[in-house]
């Protein structure tokens, strides 16, 4: 289809700098097209606020707004979690995963409407374009993209907004203060500014930057103790009160958020290549991960445990690089939930300025048995039967040591 063929398009659309000048602009390039404005409510709150007059004034026919947050948490976030995926050891995946949800449901809409075209504003250096193009495959393979940020003329985040003050868009941020940020129910990001240079301490004590709590330094002198139940993997209960995963992590948010715990500064690799830093909030999913983290360690015998974490990077460069709907991450699924059907439990932990302290673990499925592990006497374990254990585990080096000496006799 070209261009001048496209008669609606449906724009991924956020309220935020990039989309907000794309309505004015995907109607300027395509002969006046119909564009309809889709936002995804994936936990952000406030910022979904006034969307849909600013849509409407800026040139979109409607606004759909999707309630995905449950769908987000259920389907996405805790497989992920389930799965113990951490991309390069420190970041818990928050825009990475919100992507497929949405433009998944992004796809459903494009189709009920009948569009030609869809839309959206990620850049050609980010991770997201890939993230969301790859799930329109998935669902929509004949489907055309538009991603105006490869071929535009506005070459910087000041031409947009000398774009967005040109046509009357409305825009909250200004030239002095315009971190790129992404919130959802899992976490809050901040790239951009200051934080282009790895050498910048953010500033986490500076009003207004952290949005999700406080810096360690200003978290409360007392520590705060709580206990999160599973069951299978999944987290079900918060100090013995069975919750649903939104409620959870909403009330483990402000908990972690409170007592400074949840802040990663990372410098990423980026699947397009670079290298990127990124500041990440993430109170209720870091608290989340240590938990589950501890109850495998009592419910997972070695040999599990140890495949599991193999498994776990390559699940969460799936996440990462936008390759959710693949066969592969759905053999992933299959194995680790098998790998969980015994990860339940309850969890005590101890929060105290930005650390997680283990305070307690039990499980109907323990593999730990004090029995076996006393330095008492016992009538389980004959240590007598370590000898030749010791003997056969150290054949090999015992061989190589003889050997290695005969031919320095020689």
């Amino acid at each position: 289809m070209s261009d001048s063929q496209i008669k609606k398009i449906v724009l991924m659309y956020s309220g935020g700098l990039d989309t907000s000048i794309l309505i004015p602009w995907l109607k300027e390039h395509y002969n006046n097209a119909e564009i309809i404005a889709v936002a995804a409510d994936v936990g952000q709150g406030a910022e979904l606020n006034g969307l849909e007059e600013k849509a409407e004034k800026t040139g979109a026919s409607k606004l759909y707004i999707l309630d995905l947050t449950k769908e987000f948490v259920e389907d996405f976030i805790f497989p992920t979690l389930k799965a113990h995926a951490i991309y390069e050891n420190r970041y818990l995946l928050g825009t990475s995963f919100a992507r497929p949800v949405i433009a998944k449901r992004i796809v459903e809409i494009a189709e009920k409407e009948g569009a030609d075209a869809i839309a959206h504003g990620c850049t050609g250096k980010g991770n997201d374009q890939v993230r969301f193009e790859l799930t329109i495959k998935a669902f929509a393979p004949d489907m055309k993209i538009i991603a105006p940020w490869r071929t535009w003329e506005l070459k910087s985040r000041d031409d947009e907004i000398d774009y967005a003050i040109a046509h009357n868009v409305p825009i909250s941020v200004s030239r002095e203060n315009k971190y790129s940020k992404d919130k959802n129910i899992w976490h809050l990001s901040h790239e951009g500014l200051d934080l282009e240079d790895p050498a910048n301490e953010p500033k986490y004590n500076e009003e207004g930057f952290l949005e999700l709590g406080v810096s360690p330094e200003k978290a409360p002198d007392k520590p705060t103790y709580v206990s999160i139940g599973f069951e299978k993997g999944i987290p079900v209960s918060l100090d013995g009160e069975k919750l649903d995963g939104v409620s959870l992590i909403e009330k483990l948010n402000k908990l972690g958020g409170e007592n400074g715990i949840g802040l990663a500064d990372i410098v990423e690799n980026r699947l397009v290549g670079m290298k990127s830093r990124g500041v990440y909030e993430t109170p209720g999913g870091t608290i989340l991960y240590y938990a589950h983290e501890v109850l495998e360690t009592l419910t997972l015998d070695k040999m599990t445990a140890r495949t599991k974490q193999k498994l776990a990077i390559e699940y969460a460069d799936l996440v990462y690089n936008g390759q959710w709907y693949t066969p592969l991450r759905e053999a992933l699924d299959a194995f680790v939930d098998v790998t969980q059907q015994t990860v339940t439990g309850e969890v005590k932990l101890k929060l105290y300025k930005g650390n997680i302290i283990n305070a307690g673990v039990t499980s109907p499925y323990s593999l730990y048995s004090e029995e076996f592990a006393s330095f008492d006497e016992d009538d389980v374990y004959d240590q007598n039967d370590s000898a030749g254990f010791v003997n056969l585990f150290g054949l090999p080096i015992k061989v190589k040591a003889l050997l290695d000496k005969a031919r320095e006799n020689q």
